[in-house]
């Protein structure tokens, strides 16, 4: 079972690993709200009565301490917790305020300092964990049992218990227990939750199973947490449920809300000096008495006022919020960013470099030109060549013999046999005692120990000139035409790469092995920039190595795998279609789940509007300290007024975060 995240109330600013468990308490998860209100009531009760003089004030003082109980006690809590642990944070800074005001007898005051901060944080908490349930969500995506089969039973087990080989029974309409391979059925499955796929995906049997997951084809295999359609399937399980592609991005997730970002070190640097600063100041201040004409009292209230106005709480949560909302934002989306540092940086890309094969095309090679020289022959060169390559396991011959049998509409064609293949040239069969040869220039010139016809040799100068790898079928004594093939451009590259460039992305670098010619054919027609070809892995490293030499900031986006160094070596490694490979989730910085590439423009749509928002944070809520010192330190804000403006900008900052939730693809 997918480990779950933790869904206790994070209330250290400073350090996400220190957590606070207040789901326990008398009122379960809302206790510390319902404390903070009855801290509000009672410190209202208090204040009023006090205000009509109708009782004593021993008694309005008891009212304060009622609301000191209540607004103070998980403020205590966290306090003790901080020092036992040698930590110096935020909640002890208000308790000392708050009960600094009562030794002044001002306890109104402090009741009010004690109400505020926990209503505050415990709003605080409960926006938070709006975000926070997001990614929680995920890990109960997977049922907790599967029934397994057994012979002729059905045997309902956790899914713990599950095995690898097992076969599992998924009844329609419930979710798939097990990574693994369909090996009876056929059926829709909607795999949004690991893929972000809208559309339910057509999943069938298959009697060729890998041992390998990521090797399967993707019409073969399930994930765990998705949900099977109307009819039922069997599933060989493939992973265990601790090794899942769930529990895999559930543990990367969690990782990631603890990967600080940039901005996130610079305000940890900040408040480095920052919080010794104030309290420095705090104790100058506490001193005033001595050097202006004013009470030790005045003296004391000041500088709590200032105690409370200065703490940067607001700053500290403010960059932690936004990158949670928008990691949780993008898992939804089957968008895995491990961290603040690869969603900040995402936005700020001048240059993307894509892997041709499998991320701008589809990886593999499709029928795309028959040309018969003579028309009445067209049905004839389909024929020949579907009968010759189906012989063979070759790529281009699996794409010709589908292509052909899907131009003929049928897959019954004369038989072919004593198929030998021409090393660097084509092959040679026989089909009712004709020599059939499929091949290059070089092969016909060696068959009929002449030239080809200039016509054919024309044709096959433009075809390659595309792109296209094309071959000439010759039966007996006669040409029949010709055969090209190509890895076609996925139907999504060209609107991908055109929202790209609208976005300001102007330099689009193809990253190829291919033939430049090749990579100038499908460069032009979907709108690459820069097409490079004859490229080794190593020399893909070697020019992402170069752009990023001319301060360029680099994305390189490829399948994960053949990949991996220059993914590695680029300033944001993005993996496409990692959904199921392990190499890929670990390698890039960004996965996106699905093999799609129309996710891209949405994640750095995403990272912008995350790095936007975590600028106004921070304008927020240094912007409020700002203000709030000047008027603590010279008496006009009190310490009602600083609670109200520390609290407000807190709530606000995460308030903000919260929006990236909503941001829409």
């Amino acid at each position: 079972m997918p480990k779950k995240l933790n869904s206790k109330h994070d209330h250290d600013h400073k350090n996400k690993e220190h957590k606070h468990d207040h789901a326990h308490g008398i009122f379960g998860e809302k206790t510390e709200l319902i404390f903070a209100i009855l801290s509000g009531t009672f410190l209202g009760l208090g204040f009023f009565l006090h205000y009509l003089k109708i009782i004593p004030l021993n008694i309005t003082i008891g009212f304060y301490l009622f609301s000191y109980f209540f607004g103070g006690f998980y403020t205590t809590k966290e306090a003790y917790e901080a020092i036992t642990e040698g930590k110096f944070e935020i909640d002890f800074l208000m308790l000392f305020a708050a009960i600094g005001a009562a030794i002044l007898g001002e306890w109104a005051e402090g009741a009010l300092l004690l109400f505020l901060f926990s209503l505050g944080h415990s709003l605080e908490h409960y926006a938070m964990n709006r975000a926070r349930k997001s990614i929680t969500a995920l890990s109960d995506l997977a049922p907790p049992t599967a029934i397994r089969l057994e012979g002729e039973k059905q045997v309902e087990i956790p899914i713990e218990e599950l095995e690898l080989g097992d076969i599992i029974l998924v009844k329609p309409n419930n979710k798939i227990a097990a990574d693994g391979v369909v090996i009876k059925g056929e059926s829709q499955v909607n795999q949004a939750s690991i893929t972000g796929e809208s559309v339910p995906v057509q999943k069938l049997a298959t009697n060729h199973i890998s041992t390998t997951f990521d090797k399967l084809k993707s019409e073969n295999r399930v994930f765990s947490g998705t949900i099977n359609g109307a009819q039922p399937l069997e599933i060989k399980v493939l992973k265990k449920a601790s090794d899942s592609t769930l529990s895999r991005i559930v543990t990367m997730v969690n990782e990631a809300e603890s990967q600080k970002s940039p901005t996130q070190h610079f305000t940890d640097k900040f408040e480095k000096y920052f919080v010794p600063f104030v309290l420095i100041l705090v104790g100058i201040l506490m001193l005033a008495f001595l050097v202006i004409d004013e009470t030790f009292k005045q003296s004391f209230y000041r500088a709590m006022a200032v105690l409370v106005s200065a703490s940067p709480c607001a700053l500290a949560i403010s960059t932690p919020s936004a990158v949670l909302s928008g990691v949780a934002r993008a898992a939804r989306s089957g968008i895995l960013i491990k961290g603040g540092g690869p969603l900040e940086k995402l936005g700020d890309i001048t240059v993307i470099a894509f892997d041709k094969t499998g991320t701008l095309t589809e990886g593999k090679p499709k029928l795309t030109q028959v040309i018969a020289l003579n028309d009445k022959d067209r049905t004839l060169l389909l024929e020949t060549a579907a009968a010759v390559e189906a012989l063979s396991d070759h790529p281009l011959a699996e794409a010709i013999t589908i292509g052909s049998i899907k131009l003929l509409n049928t897959d019954q064609f004369p038989k072919a046999e004593n198929l030998k293949a021409i090393t660097a040239r084509g092959v040679k069969a026989m089909i009712n005692k004709e020599e059939v040869f499929i091949g290059n220039r070089l092969l016909m010139k060696e068959v009929s120990n002449q030239e080809v016809p200039s016509k054919i040799d024309q044709i096959m100068s433009e075809l390659e000139e595309n792109g296209e790898t094309s071959m000439i079928v010759r039966r007996g004594d006669k040409y029949l035409g010709i055969v090209a093939v190509m890895d076609i451009a996925r139907p999504d590259a060209i609107k991908t790469l055109s929202a790209l460039k609208g976005m300001g992305i102007k330099k689009m670098v193809m990253l190829t092995g291919d033939h430049q010619s090749v990579a100038n054919a499908v460069a032009s027609k979907i709108g690459i920039t820069d097409p490079r070809g004859n490229l080794l892995p190593e020399d893909k490293v070697e020019e992402i190595k170069k752009l990023i030499a001319s301060k360029e900031i680099v994305a390189m986006i490829g399948d994960g795998v053949n990949d991996a160094p220059a993914l590695a070596t680029a300033n944001i490694g993005i993996a496409m279609g990692a959904a199921g490979s392990p190499i890929a989730l670990e390698t890039a910085d960004i996965a996106l789940m699905a093999d799609r590439i129309d996710k891209l423009p949405f994640a750095i749509k995403l990272s912008r509007r995350t790095k936007s928002i975590i600028k106004q944070n921070l304008w927020i809520s240094l912007g409020m300290v700002a203000i709030l010192i000047p008027l603590t330190i010279t008496g006009i804000a009190s310490i009602g007024p600083a609670v109200v403006g520390h609290e407000g900008s807190t709530l606000v900052v995460v308030l903000n975060a919260l929006r990236l939730l909503a941001v829409k693809e």
